[in-house]
């Protein structure tokens, strides 16, 4: 099994971040090889930024994504730039706060610098709350193995912070996937949400 992962995003959004600690989270704590590569603009802020993370349950000898199983986009330029390079059935995550027009219909929608912004206070925390959501809407990585991974590579004075970041993402997009479901005629099993 092979599952290639894109997150895309300006400069300053916590890309590059947000892909490390996704690779550490896979790799390190549920013990799958992974390979994480990454790439910006030249601008220190505000230039384009992308960061890619393949998982495999065998050695990988290509770490670039090729067709992507995920992506996750914080801004509309990256969401236009990339969307062709989703698989038939890959997962398609934007920030709606950012991402206003879909260029497909199949897309989780949320607001992740919005929920950032409002609820805890804090922008630079919308590339926590996306890996709570990207968690919680694939099932590719576990939130306790995130949680793990981000701790370790965060300030101690932020701890409260990314936990807070990561449960808000996660409690997103158990709405989402609950609105989705019901939207195509599933049965959601979570209803106590």
């Amino acid at each position: 099994m092979r599952y290639d992962i894109r997150l895309s995003g300006s400069g300053g959004q916590g890309i590059i971040t947000m892909g490390i600690i996704l690779a550490d989270a896979i790799g390190l704590h549920e013990g799958k090889y992974v390979a994480q590569t990454q790439s910006y603009g030249p601008e220190a802020r505000g230039g384009s930024s992308k960061a890619e993370v393949v998982v495999s349950d065998e050695e990988i000898d290509y770490p670039k994504a090729m067709g992507l199983d995920l992506l996750l986009v914080m801004n509309q330029k990256s969401c236009d730039e990339y969307y062709r390079d989703l698989k038939p059935g890959g997962t398609f995550i934007v920030d709606s706060t950012f991402v206003t027009q879909f260029p497909v219909p199949e897309v989780f929608a949320v607001p992740f610098t919005r929920i950032a912004r409002e609820r805890l206070k804090s922008q630079t925390v919308a590339n926590i709350v996306a890996l709570g959501a990207l968690s919680q809407l694939t099932g590719i990585v576990s939130k306790g193995s995130l949680e793990k991974a981000l701790l370790s590579r965060m300030p101690k004075e932020a701890e409260a912070l990314n936990r807070e970041a990561l449960r808000a993402g996660v409690a997103a997009a158990k709405r989402i996937g609950r609105d989705h479901a019901l939207s195509q005629g599933i049965a959601w099993e979570n209803e106590d949400l």
